[in-house]
């Protein structure tokens, strides 16, 4: 009785702390060992768990269509989609569109834009080693959406470090943002707005009164997924919930973040201070507030048979 007691008050505590028991990953080993591996069971287990890091990239790239269900076909289909980063790489080279200085961000930007077909045809948009455009300028002439692949692929270049499985990564990863929740990403504002009501009225009235509720950080929150506002341990968690099929974790993450800052908020009296400090909130209780963001999540929404 002791030794269970024992183990349930552990199992608790890593709970709270944002770490699962054994349980979870042994069933998520058991999941990847079917030679057809099971798209639907693992879109549950992303949205139920957070996934084991040593799992979580080759998880992502099952769900991104990276690579297809079948075991045996992984390293031939891995193989393929490193000779066309290559092949296009080497394109992009010829036409000086790239070279040995340009960002490796930048780079996954042109083979994407050239792989959809928004290659700028303009040379005076190429990165010409003649230029020595930094990243930061690159970023200031970009389109939006340019703008959140850049961002995007500058998260993901911390968490994955063999190039091409990053660009693969981070490619279909916008991709399923531009199609699969491109509608419901233009709803989230509203959906924030309407929580944030029920969970705390005040604070609702506040951002209100000072018009801030309308410039709130939605691009950075919802179209970059938080990229360049979390840190990689926490933007992690909240990645598996999106690319395993919800988008509104979002949401539910930047509600705790207000209701965190709460006081920091009601002090501050203008759109614009509340606007910057969200920008730059600090990063050393982050995981915390996402393991709050998805305790909400499961509060107004269930628990997810499969994807919400």
């Amino acid at each position: 009785m002791a030794d269970d007691s024992q183990r349930n008050f552990r199992s608790v505590y890593y709970e709270k702390v944002g770490f699962r028991g054994v349980e979870e990953k042994k069933s998520l080993e058991i999941l990847l060992k079917d030679d057809r591996l099971d798209i639907e069971k693992l879109c549950t287990f992303s949205q139920r768990f957070p996934l084991p890091s040593m799992y979580r990239i080759l998880v992502w790239k099952v769900l991104l269509g990276i690579i297809p269900p079948h075991h045996e076909s992984h390293a031939l289909v891995m193989k393929c989609r490193k000779e066309q980063y290559w092949d296009i790489h080497h394109a992009l080279r010829v036409i000086r569109f790239i070279n040995d200085s340009t960002p490796q961000v930048d780079v996954f930007l042109r083979i994407h834009q050239l792989e959809s077909g928004k290659l700028p045809r303009n040379l005076a948009f190429a990165l010409v080693s003649e230029l020595q455009v930094t990243s930061q300028m690159h970023v200031d002439r970009q389109e939006p959406e340019d703008e959140v692949f850049l961002v995007i692929a500058k998260a993901m270049e911390e968490m994955v470090e063999d190039p091409v499985e990053c660009y693969w990564l981070v490619s279909c990863f916008v991709n399923q943002l531009n199609s699969k929740h491109k509608d419901s990403l233009q709803q989230l504002p509203k959906v924030l707005e309407q929580y944030l009501n029920i969970e705390d009225n005040r604070l609702l009235m506040h951002l209100k009164a000072c018009a801030a509720m309308s410039k709130l950080p939605y691009d950075l929150w919802f179209k970059k997924c938080f990229a360049g506002c979390l840190p990689e341990s926490s933007l992690q968690r909240v990645w598996d919930k999106v690319i395993s099929g919800s988008c509104k974790i979002l949401v539910f993450v930047a509600l705790e973040i207000l209701l965190t800052f709460k006081m920091k908020i009601i002090a501050l009296n203008t759109a614009e201070k509340i606007t910057q400090f969200l920008e730059n909130i600090p990063q050393d209780n982050t995981d915390a507030i996402v393991s709050k963001a998805v305790d909400l999540w499961r509060t107004h929404c269930g628990t997810p048979a499969h994807s919400v």
